[in-house]
């Protein structure tokens, strides 16, 4: 199995500065320094053995550099992307070092051709075995630049999969996509991101399931829906309340279709020895004793907490953080994911009911109030900086700065509140569409539930 990448490399002139304003550095054009990572032997040391392999296709390994430049200045396109890095990694274990290198030089050969010059070196200090790929941006015969778009990158992936195929690797059958950096970083810190929610469902489902039937069942009432028709390219699973779905490959390996039967297989088959298995086993609830409480008043006379306090309150009540030391837990997947965003929501519950925003016309003259104050802080402000060009007195110095510091201060935390106001009107339209698909799974839930009783006192 291989993973490929491909990318331009560019001067940079952040690079050479930085470079410059160091004596201990050498420096290096982008070109000169990718082929001296490329060609660097620290880079494959395994133990005390030395697996450096280095071949240069199109050119000689130990003055690809000259040669490139040479091509570059012969045809007048030394600007832009100067070269092109691109490596080819393989499974742990999968491969030798002479085999990695083997497949990295002929790769370069099908892709590039006699067109382009190439160095490709094997590394080894990641771990794995992997080839690294530097292609000079112009052709060597005609001049003409490399096209790095979406079809060199596929044709790059394609070619080296059918490189492993031929030499009896394995290959990736759903390459996946790039996955967005807020849910990557949140899946690392262990956040309730959709595709863990996801994965937890289909773990949940799986244990009480031994056909497809089961399955579907079990993952409805958690509040999804899964799509396994054969006509289509990709089995799905798709939130009841959401029009997007998530194919399932994307999951992970262990929950792509096939392996979502194998598991459902061993179930059945760990049940068929399992003579006291109930295939649908109805849930024992103890119900708690009902509480007698004496109340003053009455409730006819109570008001109702409405507008975006009442909102903001049930939601916070919905996610199980209001009241405090709450045991309810959300059922809905859109609530479950929330939980990712509790800061936000409190600050903005805490907005809310502070400055008493109730209706969407109160949070609008609230941020031109804001905004206002703003302005005003930092027309003072300014007159603190005109008075420390003109003042000469350290002591008077001091306090003037002490003032600004205090204005600027002020201002950030007006315009933190601003930023907050803006939230709740984007928030709030997301937060009734939740609440509807929470409360929906909530009587479903209480359905299930009576109809088990009812089911129970039959039998009875």
């Amino acid at each position: 199995m291989a993973t490929t990448k491909i990318w331009p490399v560019k001067d940079s002139l952040a690079r050479v500065v930085d470079y410059a304003q160091n004596p201990d550095k050498t420096i290096y054009s982008d070109l000169q320094n990718v082929l001296h990572y490329a060609a660097n032997e620290e880079k494959t040391v395994e133990g005390e053995e030395r697996a450096m392999f280095v071949t240069g296709v199109n050119c000689n390994r130990d003055t690809a550099f000259q040669e490139m430049q040479v091509v570059k200045e012969r045809f007048g396109k030394t600007g832009g992307n100067v070269a092109y890095h691109a490596y080819q990694s393989f499974k742990p274990g999968e491969v030798t070092p002479e085999l990695c290198h083997q497949l990295g030089v002929e790769l370069a050969k099908r892709m590039w051709g006699d067109e382009y010059q190439v160095l490709v070196a094997t590394h080894f200090n990641t771990g794995t075995y992997h080839n690294h790929f530097v292609v000079n941006s112009v052709g060597l015969w005609d001049g003409r630049k490399f096209n790095c778009g979406k079809r060199a990158y596929y044709q790059f992936r394609q070619l080296s999969d059918d490189l492993c195929r031929e030499y009896q690797l394995s290959t990736i059958k759903n390459p996946k996509g790039k996955t967005p950096r807020s849910i990557y970083f949140a899946e690392k810190r262990g956040e309730p991101t959709k595709y863990n929610l996801v994965r937890e469902a289909l773990d949940a489902a799986l244990k009480v399931s031994v056909d497809g039937n089961d399955l579907r069942k079990a993952l409805r009432e958690q509040g999804y829906e899964l799509n396994a028709n054969p006509a289509h390219k990709y089995a799905t699973l798709r939130r009841i309340g959401s029009k997007k779905a998530v194919r399932l490959y994307r999951l992970g390996e262990e929950y792509d279709l096939p392996a979502l039967r194998e598991r459902i297989k061993e179930n059945r088959q760990r049940y068929a020895y399992d003579l006291g298995y109930q295939r649908y086993k109805p849930v024992h609830i103890q119900r708690p004793q009902p509480r007698r409480l004496r109340l003053k008043g009455s409730f006819s006379t109570v008001k109702k907490i409405g507008g975006f306090r009442g909102l903001y309150l049930h939601y916070c009540y919905c996610l199980g953080i209001l009241p405090k030391g709450s045991s309810h837990r959300p059922l809905s997947p859109e609530l479950r994911e929330e939980c990712r965003r509790l800061d936000a929501i409190s600050r903005q519950t805490q907005l809310i009911c502070r400055e008493k925003l109730d209706t969407r016309q109160d949070v609008e003259d609230f941020i031109s109030g804001k905004q206002a104050e703003i302005k005003e802080l930092g027309a003072t402000r300014q007159k603190c900086y005109n008075r420390l060009r003109r003042c000469d007195d350290g002591t008077e110095i001091v306090q003037i700065k002490a003032q600004r510091d205090r204005l600027t201060a002020a201002m950030a935390v007006c315009r933190r509140d601003v930023k907050t106001a803006e939230g709740i009107l984007s928030r709030s339209d997301r937060l009734k569409e939740n609440l509807k698909l929470e409360q929906e799974m909530q009587a479903q839930r209480m359905d299930r539930t009576q109809d088990k009783h009812r089911g129970r006192s039959i039998v009875k």
